[in-house]
């Protein structure tokens, strides 16, 4: 058995009917030409017959009640692991639009995975119009983030579209980083040795965790420094309690688009995203007669993961930053938004690479114990949303020479935060996935709407009118429901 990390055990802890911990990628693939009828239905029965089921596929709990899950967090291999259940082959009826696939992923997103199995799903979708279909994966939080899922579901495709019989999803093995506790020594002496080195880490860290506290602190007293502290955004609509019920919208825009206004403003990628999250939340909330006085604040994970490691858990430190939704005009807003994430990531890059996994539980702690607690969603919220930003592949992949149009990152939410989004970058685009909870946001689909229209203005402010784009049609899952 392998125990997990704090961290990771804090994503089963906070875990409940009405806020299950998984996510989940959307992929879009269009249908290799000349494909027999049969093409997906043979696809899905060489995914269910193969033998070999990699970890973290692999692993379960081995401990699946409450209590379990709660005192002794572990993994342990699942030798007899049930293909039929976890892969799953769905169509969607015709005419199968954006529409229909958007209703249908906020549905299955919507359902809890079985924590007496390992802990994830995966669904072929067919019947998606212009010869298409999609590719469905979820798995809970304490077994994957972000940055890893996306590593590890990029080595399943292939940059050859004339590549065939490939291995699913779950057959292909991680690649870990030399030194990762996977190859680590598992003798007694290595094992007092890691205790002991654990120990003059944490006394080493003390100074800096210290100074991380103090210079929040000071934040809360001294608004002037522009570093946003943890509970300072204020208690807006999207953070009250939550239903287990999902909704999920998209919006697809080119990534040059974004880097054009960049540019333009000096600001960076990461901040242009903030900007356009920002501005949508100030509109929606305005015309809900919500929109509070104070600023909304943004958790941003940041991810801590080396480049070559595609191990599992969670591997992410968080900023926190102003969206500046009390600023009416949009320049002054993004000079704000730049002003707060620069000094967040002053902040952070104050501390040692070592300290970040006890920052980040320092940071979460709070949250974690709202959750815990019964008190998420009946207090001020640490932040008020969560928006990340996950750059994907940069070039055009294929899985059995289909080829892959669009992912579109479908994420977790829970008491006190009805909304996350998140960005995944493909292939020269830039894919928003919009996941919020279902009957505290009815109308979430007008605020993937309203980033493209805030991009739209943003151009218009800071480009010249030649250098303009003449606009580019934005794909919307869920156009209305």
């Amino acid at each position: 058995m392998k125990r997990l990390g704090t961290l990771d055990a804090s994503w089963l802890a906070v875990e409940s009917e009405d806020t299950p911990m998984h996510v989940g990628n959307l992929m879009i693939f269009t249908l290799p030409e000349d494909c027999p009828d049969t093409f997906l239905r043979d696809m899905v029965t060489r995914m269910k017959e193969t033998g070999d089921i990699a970890l973290p596929w692999g692993a379960k709990l081995a401990f699946s009640g409450l209590l379990g899950r709660l005192l002794a967090p572990a993994w342990k291999v699942d030798k007899d692991i049930d293909l039929d259940y976890h892969v799953r082959h769905s169509a969607l009826p015709k005419p199968g639009g954006e529409r229909e696939l958007g209703i249908l992923v906020s549905r299955l997103h919507s359902n809890p995975l079985d924590f007496a199995r390992p802990l994830w799903e995966c669904h072929v979708i067919e019947g998606l119009e212009n010869n298409r279909f999609a590719l469905y994966t979820k798995m809970h939080h304490s077994v994957i983030d972000g940055i890893s899922g996306v590593r590890l579901l990029q080595r399943v495709l292939s940059k050859d579209p004339g590549k065939r019989d490939m291995l699913p999803p779950w057959s292909v093995r991680p690649m870990r980083r030399r030194g990762s506790k996977a190859d680590s020594d598992a003798s007694f002496p290595a094992a007092f040795s890691q205790a002991l080195d654990a120990l003059k880490l944490q006394a080493d860290m003390a100074p800096s965790m210290w100074q991380a506290g103090n210079r929040l602190v000071h934040s809360v007293r001294h608004p002037e420094d522009n570093l946003t502290a943890p509970f300072t955004g204020p208690v807006s609509k999207i953070n009250h309690r939550v239903t287990g019920q999902r909704r999920l919208a998209t919006q697809h825009y080119q990534l040059d688009r974004l880097k054009d206004v960049a540019r333009a403003t000096g600001a960076s990628l990461n901040d242009i995203v903030l900007y356009l999250c920002g501005t949508a939340l100030r509109r929606f909330l305005l015309e809900h007669d919500d929109l509070p006085e104070t600023a909304l604040t943004a958790g941003i994970p940041v991810n801590i993961r080396p480049a070559n490691d595609e191990g599992t858990g969670t591997q992410i430190s968080f900023m926190i930053a102003s969206l500046a939704t009390d600023e009416p005009d949009a320049l002054n807003r993004l000079q704000t938004i730049k002003t707060s994430t620069r000094r967040a990531k002053e902040h952070l890059q104050k501390l040692p690479k070592s300290a970040l996994n006890q920052y980040t539980m320092l940071l979460m702690s709070p949250y974690i114990l709202q959750l815990m607690s019964g008190l998420g969603g009946r207090m001020r919220p640490v932040f008020n949303v969560t928006i990340s930003n996950v750059p994907g592949p940069g070039q055009n992949l294929y899985y059995e020479g289909a080829r892959l149009e669009a992912m579109y990152p479908v994420s977790l939410i829970a008491h006190g935060g009805a909304l996350n989004i998140t960005c995944l970058s493909y292939a020269g685009a830039i894919n928003f996935g919009f996941t919020g909870c279902r009957d505290t946001l009815p109308s979430m689909q007008n605020l993937a709407v309203y980033t493209g229209e805030a991009l739209d203005e943003l151009e218009t402010l800071v480009l010249p009118p030649g250098s303009r784009p003449a606009g580019e049609p934005s794909g919307n899952l869920e156009q209305s429901q």
